[in-house]
């Protein structure tokens, strides 16, 4: 697990390929990032599926009811099969960007 904080913003990678095991290393950390926006990088694990992304829908309601975002990148997979509670990217930068409308839509009061 990589951890890099920039500004509002943190980014942990997932480093070893096992989703398990990441979601439950984040979530027991959640505490040390629950004031930031939070991107969870599963691009590592080539395996990932779309059961495995779902596994992630309790620590996203969790941190959004903080008013942070939560954004999951992983790449070959339906996005458009993935549950609308859930954001899900395919880039780093598509992350960042959706961060970035999420905090001028809370700015202005959605």
């Amino acid at each position: 697990m990589k951890v890099d904080q920039k500004g509002h913003t943190t980014t942990i990678k997932d480093t070893q390929g096992d989703v398990n095991s990441f979601l439950e290393k984040v979530t027991q950390e959640h505490h040390s990032f629950k004031t930031q926006n939070l991107i969870l990088d599963i691009t590592h694990d080539k395996n990932i599926t779309l059961k495995d992304i779902k596994l992630f829908s309790d620590l996203s309601k969790t941190h959004r009811k903080g008013k942070k975002s939560f954004v999951i990148v992983a790449d070959d997979i339906d996005f458009n099969a993935v549950p609308a509670k859930l954001i899900v990217v395919p880039s780093l930068q598509e992350a960042h960007d959706i961060i970035e409308m999420e905090e001028i839509e809370r700015d202005l009061g959605f």
